[in-house]
């Protein structure tokens, strides 16, 4: 029998897979990348990248590891001239992340050179590549991102944003991109706006960036979001819009306002910690329990635990703690250490437990294993219940869309009834967020069904893009192949 000791903790996360950073017009622009890019480390740890412009030449560093252990230094900046400079966060969804994968990638053109930092997933991106290939392409990558290099470079149009939008309209799935050339900053969103973006603004220098978060760092101002379907044009005349697509509403990723954007940022004109602290209130009407503590499964749950915590009167307590300073790097060499796992991470509160009927919240479910180690640490603390809230409704269908997930048959809801996921997970009772009461909880009276108005596949099965990559291939083999793109 397999015991929770056997699984993979690092696989029971999502992920979201980048963050973007560019400045166009400060002296100090590579400087205020680093600093936006430490702001979005929470979208990507595993590399990062800065690409800048001066005096006719583009300058690239580009290093596997956090933004605070390669951009700090005045020399590193230094290298990074100009008043112009693009920055990129990753996580590399599966295999080795690789050096010729972190971006922003750079390419010289005939119209010029132009990098790229890509936040998403391009649900035809292997078929173009496959494409591309046959015509002769040569790829220096296993990234999606290097495609749009190749579409952009190809096109016979006489400007550089008329291929670049001749480009974009051959492109599916989800994305928001940053480029610089020698001239221009260049952000676009796809037409429905899944992946976001920002405009902002420190004195007269422009600023497109993942979250407002990356605004605050800086003191710079937020200005708008990119609509979905915009490209814009940042250039010494100013800004300028283009719209390449037809129109039509937009339908976000629900995942931002439920684990990805960080607390503090705004996002659709809503306070991303009020939407979560919402969302545990809604849990609370819908799924209360009798509890004598709340406590929140750090650091994501925390918003949603309080809001539970006080719609229901019951005290709120941090009866986990978490360490910060653990990376994924932790060396487990023998069974013993291993079972150590998520005591890395968490430990119990003691204090605040023992005794007591818990109630844990937390903002979604994947895998279920940290769940089940988590729950058992509570009873060892010594509780006497152990309830479990999810601030999300069930996890049920694969992203294809930029969040790592795993394939369909590994995700714990769906393969297994609320019941069978309770009983899985050792606790007494376990209750998720109904997709409606999501859609309350960020200002919405009801999801719309003809036409909803965030992207929940997740939760629903229903993808809004044509998932071309998947055509012929098991999902397995494309999961894995759409996440090594990624």
């Amino acid at each position: 029998m397999t015991t929770a000791f056997d699984f993979d903790l690092d696989g029971d996360l999502l992920r979201e897979e980048c963050g973007v950073f560019g400045v166009f017009g400060h002296t100090d622009a590579a400087a205020l990348t680093a600093l936006g890019l430490h702001a979005l480390q929470h979208r990507g740890q595993e590399a990062a990248g800065i690409v800048s412009f001066n005096e006719g030449r583009f300058h690239s560093e580009r290093r596997l590891g956090l933004v605070g252990d390669h951009f700090t230094s005045e020399k590193t900046i230094e290298r990074l001239k100009g008043q112009a400079a693009l920055g990129h966060v990753r996580y590399s969804t599966t295999g080795e992340t690789i050096l010729r994968n972190v971006q922003p990638l750079f390419a010289e053109l005939a119209a010029g050179g132009i990098a790229v930092a890509h936040n998403g997933n391009l649900t035809n991106g292997l078929t173009l590549r496959r494409e591309l290939i046959a015509q002769g392409a040569i790829c220096q990558s296993t990234s999606d991102t290097e495609v749009i290099l190749h579409l952009v470079a190809r096109s016979q149009r006489p400007k550089l944003i008329e291929r670049f939008i001749e480009a974009l309209r051959q492109l599916e799935g989800a994305y928001a991109l940053v480029c610089l050339t020698n001239k221009k900053l260049i952000g676009v969103r796809d037409p429905l706006g899944i992946r976001p973006l920002i405009i902002g603004k420190l004195k007269d220098s422009y600023i497109l960036c993942s979250e407002t978060c990356a605004l605050d760092i800086i003191g710079a101002t937020f200005v708008r979001e990119v609509e979905n379907g915009e490209v814009v044009v940042i250039s010494e005349e100013g800004i300028e819009s283009h719209w390449p697509f037809p129109r039509q509403p937009a339908r976000p990723c629900i995942f931002e306002y439920i684990y990805f954007s960080r607390p503090d940022s705004v996002l659709g004109g809503r306070s991303v910690y009020n939407v979560r602290k919402q969302m545990g209130r809604q849990l609370a009407i819908e799924a209360p329990a009798e509890v004598d503590v709340v406590v929140p499964i750090p650091d994501s749950g925390v918003p949603a635990a309080l809001g539970y915590a006080q719609e229901l009167g019951v005290p709120f307590e941090l009866g986990i703690i978490r360490n910060h300073y653990v990376g994924r790097t932790f060396i487990e060499p023998t069974q013993q250490i291993r079972s150590f796992g998520v005591k890395l991470k968490h430990n119990a509160n003691r204090a605040v437990v023992k005794g007591k009927r818990v109630l844990l919240v937390d903002d979604s479910i994947v895998r279920g294993t940290t769940s089940v180690k988590i729950v058992q640490m509570m009873y060892e603390a010594g509780a006497r219940e152990v309830h479990m809230r999810i601030a999300s409704p069930p996890i049920k269908h694969p992203d294809f869309y930029g969040i790592d997930t795993p394939e369909q048959k590994a995700l714990l809801a769906a393969t297994h009834t609320i019941d069978e996921m309770r009983e899985f997970i050792g606790v007494t009772s376990l209750a998720f967020l109904s997709v409606e009461g999501v859609y309350k909880s960020v200002g919405f009276e009801a999801r719309n069904n003809a036409l909803p108005q965030f992207t929940d596949h997740c939760f629903t099965g229903e993808y809004p893009t044509r998932l071309t990559d998947l055509i012929g291939e098991s999902a397995k083999q494309q999961l894995s192949l759409l996440a090594e793109a990624g």
